[in-house]
């Protein structure tokens, strides 16, 4: 049996309404009602507000690159994360996915964590409270933040907050085309599908998954080596490793398999031209399908 991480009802249809009705700013449904960002895009004195009131100010990636070193490594919450090691990551090494989360209260120290996907707020959000410091850098879209600010705001006040904007669906601006992104001069894509953005605080090419645009913020770090772990992609009908087969949250990866690999692989090619190591530490990702070599360093069987 799985168990969907879903909406709540009023949610859902909050959303149908505005798919239906709004035409190109349809995505409206991911603030409204009640999150308001105040300022514009990359400006240092951004805030964001919920039903009128001040909860905290945002942070510019900037605070992501003065905490990172020469190696980050993205943590997904794939299967194979069960057969990985990660006890000799450093501290503020990691960039924790959706559930891997929950290995900040097993001794990883991250370097931030990331949320894309206002349904695992309202599955999860006790696993948010439980294990994101104080401290923590936070990597939360547009729709987190408000299904955050609905469940506790005063959660999100104490959090330090950097925003995953949508360059196809930004936050309080019609729609883009994939050309009208693709023609912005921080963009770098591959000219039909798969995009990143080399300026993330004005936006990030999302892609059908968080890692993809988590990669994007690793890339803006200018680290030596940029670490995947447990995105697995490939089998996504498995329960991710802090779920058992009866409990197990809706996955929409394996649908979006081509559009994910897409964009990684333009990573990959970005990379290269950059000088920075990309490497795969799952043995069974489909990232290895794409360019990626496979690195054994947090394998149990080393």
């Amino acid at each position: 049996m799985k168990i969907a991480s879903e909406r709540p009802l009023a949610r859902s249809i909050i959303k149908t309404a505005f798919q239906l009705f709004g035409g190109d700013h349809s995505h409206a449904h991911n603030w409204f009602p009640g999150l308001s960002i105040v300022g514009a895009p990359g400006a240092p004195d951004r805030l964001i507000c919920y039903r009128g009131k001040r909860i905290a100010a945002l942070q510019g990636s900037g605070a992501l690159t003065a905490s990172a070193g020469s190696d980050i490594c993205i943590v997904g919450s794939g299967p194979s994360v069960r057969g990985i090691d990660l006890t000799s990551l450093e501290p503020r090494q990691a960039i924790l996915l959706n559930g891997a989360i929950g290995l900040a209260g097993e001794g990883v120290e991250p370097l931030a964590i990331a949320v894309e996907d206002e349904r695992f707020v309202w599955r999860h959000h006790q696993l948010m409270r439980e294990n994101v410091r104080g401290d923590g850098l936070c990597l939360f879209s547009v729709g987190v933040l408000r299904a955050l600010c609905e469940v506790d705001a005063a959660w999100v006040a104490n959090r330090r907050v950097i925003l995953i904007d949508d360059l196809r669906k930004p936050y309080g601006a019609r729609k883009r085309s994939f050309a009208e992104a693709a023609a912005l001069p921080f963009a770098y894509t591959d000219g039909s599908a798969a995009g990143l953005s080399t300026e993330p605080d004005l936006g990030v090419f999302q892609g059908g998954s968080v890692a993809v645009s988590a990669v994007q913020f690793a890339i803006h770090c200018r680290p030596c080596r940029i670490g995947l772990v447990g995105i697995d992609i490939s089998n996504a009908n498995l329960p991710r490793f802090y779920e058992t087969d009866g409990h197990m949250a809706r996955s929409g990866i394996a649908r979006a398999e081509e559009r994910i690999l897409a964009h990684f692989a333009l990573a990959k090619r970005y990379c290269d031209e950059k000088g920075i190591s990309a490497v795969c530490h799952s043995p069974v990702s489909a990232l290895l399908k794409c360019g990626y070599p496979y690195d054994a360093r947090f394998s149990r069987h080393q």
